[in-house]
């Protein structure tokens, strides 16, 4: 793992030969937007290295702004025969696992899903009896591998199948799993996505976070302990509630519009926690209306109202406020507001809310 040309260079130097630099994103597709790139020489793989870093690289995975290269990885150039696939992730239509492999790997994996499903082999897996030999014997054949290497491909689904459940991950996926052209089974490339509901349990993992590849609204968000996920539309939206909030997003939709954002306040939220949370979705420079949409159960309506005038009488905002609450402390909630005079719609009407939230924003 290197930071500079310099660096790459020598890393090089010290492999000896053709070497692979990787730009280290965390996102996949990076071959086709020409974030892997083969060098022959170390001044070559300096001058790859010192165009890679400190750009931004956009795939199909990254959204258009892309993610910052810090970091690339220069390695050894592997002579490949063959590339395969080989993962293990949740089928939530199913509500199991299931390792999937596939004798077509490499960079046209997702091509091969749309065009040739039936290349793509599974094996779902029990959660009782876990992940049988028997399954990955019947995966390693149907790979059509050659006979010494069944043995290494079973080695490798046991094992990326114990890393899966011991670290609570949601994805572990090996493309390319490759035949080297001296035939040996060859794990290139991996990626790893572990639930984050899950990372209090595993303080190493946590610990390997790097939030300059994360949206920084999202950092600060979970800093201060709320849901956030930007997603790009003009209509931000505050809500208690992951339910509300997607039925939120969904009525936003319906009405011709397009969400700014996905902000859950949970149901414990403080007045600050809150007033945070607008600061943030405030911070989004495409959000041209703002809707907060409140069921006040454990979180109580004048909280939110109160947070609102906070934060609208500490700046000027533009942006125009529509409000939907029902539950605990209503009105409380609604006579806080209209003292304020502060530049507000209310609406009770989930329909009218969400048509007047796009028609603003417009």
């Amino acid at each position: 793992m290197i930071k500079t040309a310099g660096e790459a260079r020598e890393a090089a130097r010290q492999i000896g030969g053709r070497v692979v630099i990787k730009a280290q994103i965390h996102g996949g597709g990076r071959g086709k937007a020409g974030g892997i790139k083969v060098a022959e020489t170390p001044e070559e793989a300096a001058q790859i290295a010192g165009d890679l870093l400190g750009t931004r690289l956009t795939t199909h995975q990254t959204g258009p702004e892309g993610l910052p290269v810090n970091t690339v990885l220069v390695e050894e150039a592997i002579q490949v025969e063959k590339e395969l696939y080989l993962g293990v992730l949740i089928d939530t239509s199913t509500q199991a696992l299931v390792m999937i492999a596939s004798e077509a790997g490499g960079v046209e994996i997702e091509d091969i899903a749309t065009r040739s499903p039936q290349r793509i082999l599974k094996q779902y897996v029990n959660l009782v009896t876990g992940l049988l030999p028997y399954q990955t014997r019947i995966l390693a054949y149907r790979m059509n591998l050659p006979g010494e290497s069944v043995r290494t491909a079973t080695e490798i689904m046991t094992g990326i199948y114990r890393l899966f459940m011991e670290k609570d991950c949601s994805l572990v996926e090996i493309n390319p799993l490759v035949i080297t052209k001296d035939g040996k089974l060859l794990a290139l490339d991996c990626k790893v996505n572990f639930d984050d509901n899950a990372l209090p349990r595993h303080q190493d993992m946590a610990q390997l976070r790097d939030s300059s590849q994360e949206d920084p609204l999202e950092v600060k968000a979970s800093e201060i302990g709320v849901n956030y996920v930007k997603i790009g539309g003009n209509v931000g939206c505050l809500v208690n509630g992951a339910g509300l909030a997607m039925a939120t997003m969904d009525m936003i939709k319906l009405a011709g519009g397009e969400p700014a954002n996905f902000l859950d306040v949970g149901g414990s939220a403080s007045e600050e926690q809150v007033a945070n949370a607008l600061r943030i979705l405030l911070t989004d420079a495409r959000v041209r209306s703002a809707w907060i949409n409140v069921f006040g159960g454990i979180l109580r309506c004048d909280v939110v109202a109160r947070a609102l005038e906070q934060v609208l009488k500490e700046r000027e905002v533009k942006v125009p406020f529509i409000v939907r609450m029902n539950g605990t402390n209503l009105k409380e909630a609604m006579q806080i507001l209209k003292e304020s005079r502060l530049n507000i719609t209310f609406e009770a009407d989930l329909v009218r809310a969400a048509e007047m939230a796009v028609t603003m924003a417009k």
